[in-house]
Formats: structure tokens, sequence, C-alpha cells
């Protein structure tokens, strides 16, 4: 799809962050868009936003969960613009931190449910409306570098990004004969307010977590993400991939070469004889690639804390004290190794 004017765009997570700047990036070109978020304040800052500008924007309020919901938000769409959306850009994600094994049902459910169960639900509800409707038409989702790499403090929403991933690709190669592009875009760190959707999104059936999770947790989660990318740096990448009917989008300068080196553990995981070596070469001092890639994914100069990572602390040395316990396990899970729980 090279041409956006005068089509439709259908953005979940459409109000705040990345989905935001999609937003803003697709009713630059011309598109008619429809916003749909699950927050309502999020909504209002994205009406304020669009409110004097010259584009053509919907708003709906709804949950990714919600099967039902999507279903009439299709029909909406369909009611509003006249047709079937162009462009379809599922977004919405949360995400929340801590130990794997103090995860909970709940932990799982959540995360899962947003990040891959909003996904599928998506796809079940406008991927046959799109054929159905014919013509040149384009999905894509905001994945995560996360769906490279395991995350022992991040387990859920890793494996619900692999998940992703993997799906998206499934979905490339089956939807070719009908005309429908597919893209997937990986970026690590962005200037979102994701942080806020484990103390102000989740549900109260979901309220059972094995993670320390509070205010200040994710005030200092919201430190790191203000060093990410600005949402419509990581919209220009997405369009630029839609225009050239690229699957994988990793949006960074070094894309190719960060997707190479994630996935290349799997080749010493496979091979026993040669996993210690490369272990062995991962606890070595980072070299200028390793800075310069992280660098590039996080934001910021990660020269001293990758170098920290790396160094084994000395034999007699006491760990910081802990005030925060961001990504500890609660304080109560007695089968979880005491340093992994938060104790202030």
């Amino acid at each position: 799809m090279k041409d956006f004017k005068g089509k439709i765009a259908f953005i979940t997570g459409g109000a705040c962050g990345a989905g935001l700047g999609y937003a803003q990036r697709f009713a630059e070109r011309g598109m008619k868009v429809v916003i749909a978020d699950n927050r309502a304040d999020h909504m209002d800052e994205a009406k304020a936003f669009f409110r004097d500008r010259d584009a053509e924007v919907h708003y709906i309020l709804m949950d990714v969960t919600d099967r039902a919901g999507f279903a009439a938000a299709a029909d909406e769409t369909e009611r509003v613009f006249g047709g079937v959306p162009d462009l379809l850009v599922l977004n919405a994600g949360v995400n929340v931190f801590g130990p794997a094994e103090a995860s909970t049902y709940d932990d799982f459910d959540w995360v899962m449910g947003v990040c891959f169960g909003g996904v599928v639900n998506g796809l079940v509800t406008f991927v046959p409306r799109m054929i159905k409707a014919g013509g040149e038409r384009h999905i894509a989702t905001t994945v995560s570098w996360g769906a490279f790499g395991a995350g022992a403090v991040v387990a859920p929403y890793c494996a619900a990004k692999a998940a992703v991933l993997n799906l998206m690709e499934s979905y490339w190669q089956a939807l070719k004969p009908y005309g429908i592009g597919v893209t997937a875009i990986c970026p690590a760190n962005i200037r979102t307010r994701i942080y806020e959707a484990a103390i102000q999104n989740r549900p109260a059936r979901y309220a059972d977590t094995g993670y320390h999770v509070t205010e200040t947790t994710q005030k200092f989660l919201s430190t790191i993400h203000a060093h990410g990318m600005d949402p419509l740096v990581l919209a220009d990448w997405l369009v630029k991939g839609i225009e050239n009917d690229q699957f994988l989008v990793v949006p960074y300068d070094h894309g190719p070469r960060m997707a190479e080196l994630a996935m290349e553990r799997f080749r010493y995981y496979a091979d026993p004889a040669a996993l210690p070596g490369y272990l062995a070469k991962q606890a070595e001092p980072p070299t200028q690639e390793d800075i310069l890639l992280a660098s590039e994914r996080e934001g910021y100069d990660m020269t001293e804390s990758l170098k920290q990572r790396r160094t084994p602390p000395s034999a007699d040395a006491k760990p910081p004290k802990d005030t925060i316990g961001f990504g500890k396990a609660r304080a109560d899970l007695d089968w979880v190794d005491p340093r992994k729980r938060f104790a202030p």
C-alpha cells in the first residue's frame, strides 16, 4: 500500500503513545482514522489534539479483550466511514514486571489476554470482512523487541509478543493470495504511557499478582520510557514498512543486524558442545557493537549499564538498598529467592 489518501484506518490503543503517533501520521496522509481505546481520559486527549486539525477521525471506546465489542466497532466503522478498514493496526498492549516464578494465573491471563488475545480478536473480527471487501488492504501489529528474547522479569509479556510475531507471520503467508499485506513492527523502548496500565487499567478480576507493583514502581518505569523512541518516529518507520510491503520492521538503523544477533542464540541452544563457549562470550565486556545496538534500542548511552551487567559482584559486596522494588516479587512468596522479593 503506497496511496493512503481517502482510505480507512482502524487503530487499537490509538489514543495514546504509539497508537496516537500512528493516528497522527495516517491522518496527515489523508486517511479516515478510527481510534479505538479503552481509556476515556486518553480518548479525551486524542480528541483535543485532533479538534482543530483538518482530519476525519472517529472515536470508539472499547476493550480489545471484548469480542462482541470488536464486532460492534467493526459495524460502527462501516456505518461512519462507509466501508471496511483498508488498514488495520493492532496496537493495544499492557505489561508488568516481576520474576517469572512469581507469576500468577491472573498475571498471565491479563497480559496474554490483551497482548495476544487482543490481536487474535482483531484478526478474527476484521480479516473476513477485509477479504470479502477485496482490494488492496494491509494489517499491521505493534509487536515488541520482547518477541525476540526471553525475559526473566517479563515472562508473560515476552511470551505474548513472541506468539504475536509468529501469528502475524502465519497471516502474512496466508493472506498473500487475497492481496492483503501484513507488517509486524518490533520496537524496544518507546516514549509511551504503558506503565499506567498495571495500576489504572488492570481489571479487578485479574487483581491477584505475584509481583510487587505500586505507584512508586510504575513511576520508576516511566523514567525509563521517557528515554524511548518518539511515537511519531515509530509511526514513520511503520508507514515506510507498509509502503515497502515489508513483513518485519525493526525500527532502527541497524535493525536487521539486531534481529540477526537476537536469533543467534538458538543455534547454540541446539548444540550442547558449543553452548558453554557462547555463554562465556556473553559474560565478556561489551564490544563497541554491543554498546551501539543497545544504545540505539534503549534510547540512551548504555555503556555503563552494559558494563555493570557483565561485571560479577565481588564475594563480599553487599547489594545496594532497594527502596523501590521494581521487578521484584511480593514479599510473602516464600518459594521465591529472597533476593528477588521486595523487602524494604
